[in-house]
């Protein structure tokens, strides 16, 4: 049975995600703070392990990856998802608190959990894995006001590319996917808001069939970056 920890599984991306390695039969371990929220997306799901942690702190992430080992045997996948947008502002009105926190979960948070991955990818026998880290539309095409998020995602870029150099001894791939407006919670905030003029969307259903397709390739094949969007959203050309 294939294993994979999923972060920020309690909702959104992380929820739908969850779900569909458990439906096609792979041994889960389902990672975010809200354990009651973990316990109902892993809801008759057999081979769900509920792993209540904080990303953003590194001792919480090694116990609850050594907790999904000691029972799954090993980690084949690791889906490093957990990630927040912040407030919407220009540079000069975000405080530094809220620029922290956000640097906090979304880069801090994905290094902690990549370094766990790796180290017990790097020491399992067979040696190696995956991981697929999370971008986002905006580490390419930021939307306004998105300052905080959008430096924290270019800097996830960076951090896909040198997983993929660094792992390629251990036969560790990395790959990324970059979404753009699935229907998450999040979305549907914006789009209530536009009532008039919504913006284009996609089913998060999709998002998880990619991932499933990234995360079931042979070792030999890896998926290095993915751009997964809603077809009309206005990232290609003048728009």
């Amino acid at each position: 049975m294939k294993t994979i920890i999923v972060t920020g599984a309690s909702a959104g991306i992380g929820a739908a995600c969850a779900r569909s390695f458990l439906d096609h039969g792979w041994r889960v371990g389902l990672l975010a703070r809200r354990e009651a929220a973990l316990k109902q997306v892993a809801e008759g799901g057999e081979n769900a392990i509920i792993l209540p942690c904080d990303v953003t702190d590194p001792d919480s992430v090694d116990a609850a990856f050594d907790r999904f080992v000691d029972q799954a045997g090993r980690l084949d996948v690791l889906f490093n998802n957990a990630g927040m947008f912040g407030s919407a502002a220009p540079i000069d009105e975000i405080s530094i608190e809220d620029w922290r926190q956000v640097r906090s979960v979304n880069l801090d948070g994905m290094f902690f959990c990549a370094r766990a991955a790796f180290k017990r990818m790097r020491a399992q026998k067979p040696q190696g894995g995956r991981i697929i880290n999370n971008g986002s539309i905006s580490a390419h095409a930021p939307r306004e006001g998105s300052v905080c998020y959008t430096t924290t995602k270019h800097a996830i870029t960076g951090l896909t590319k040198t997983l993929s150099l660094d792992g390629r001894a251990f036969d560790i791939a990395c790959g990324q996917i970059d979404i753009g407006n699935a229907r998450t919670e999040l979305l549907q905030g914006i789009i209530d808001q536009n009532p008039d003029n919504p913006p284009p969307t996609m089913a998060v259903d999709d998002v998880a069939k990619a991932v499933q397709q990234m995360a079931g390739l042979a070792p030999e094949a890896n998926v290095q970056f993915m751009t997964l969007m809603a077809t009309k959203m206005p990232f290609i050309g003048r728009g």
